[in-house]
């Protein structure tokens, strides 16, 4: 099914990479009149970092290899780039992301939230960035589950060392001002992106852009102290 999609889905990329690098050269420059970009805020990684991977683990959570099936939800395209405090791009970054189904499952065995799971629903994805520090992602928008507001984990990885983890969230979504997560960042506009309906397309589906900019110190895992309090309650 992949193969089938793959002119549809390399034609929606190519436009929204143009898209995205014209975007994060624009914004890029206006901060750096001003110094330093900030970075991207640092949160939990949460519980549910899958515990068995997928059959598939590639770029595309809406379909899992060949199925004919495709995951349940709002198809949305995630893309931006990764960047340095400085504002170069960052090459050969591995950027994954993860998240709930529509149901509001993860795919994590730990998980007993009681919706049924989506089967169909890759639930976790890897992507190594280019020459300008690009990714991009095919998943769904994010749903809310028990005791959290909608968003998608990602955490982004350079010669084996972890040098970021954080939440995506759909800006100004209602709940968003209840999560306790989202209450903690001290610049939450830097953690959230606008969904928007896809330029042509007639099916619903949204886009996303978020650019990663990494801080000048690799995290330590170990400082995670709020790891397993991002949970259905």
């Amino acid at each position: 099914m992949k193969s089938e999609l793959g002119g549809i889905y390399r034609r929606a990329f190519l436009n929204l990479a143009t898209l995205c690098l014209a975007g994060c050269a624009a914004s890029s420059v206006r901060d750096l009149w001003a110094g330093q970009l900030q970075p991207t805020p640092r949160q939990t990684e949460g519980p549910f970092y899958p515990d068995r991977m997928p059959p598939d683990t590639d770029n595309d959570l809406v379909f899992i290899n060949d199925r004919s099936a495709a995951a349940a939800g709002t198809v949305a395209y995630l893309s931006g780039r990764v960047l340095d405090i400085r504002g170069e791009p960052v090459r050969n970054a591995v950027v994954e992301i993860w998240q709930c189904d529509n149901n509001g499952r993860y795919m994590h065995t730990g998980d007993n939230h009681p919706g049924l799971k989506d089967v169909n629903f890759q639930g976790f994805g890897r992507f190594t960035t280019g020459p300008t520090g690009e990714y991009f992602f095919r998943t769904i928008k994010p749903v809310p589950y028990p005791g959290r507001t909608p968003h998608i984990h990602l955490i982004v990885k350079l010669g084996g060392k972890r040098l970021l983890t954080t939440q995506v969230y759909i800006k100004d979504f209602p709940q968003n001002q209840r999560d306790f997560l989202y209450g903690s960042l001290s610049a939450p506009q830097l953690a959230a992106a606008i969904f928007k309906p896809l330029t042509g397309s007639t099916k619903g589906e949204l886009a996303a852009h978020f650019d990663i900019v990494l801080g000048s110190i690799p995290e330590d895992p170990k400082e995670d102290r709020m790891r397993d309090l991002d949970r259905p309650q």
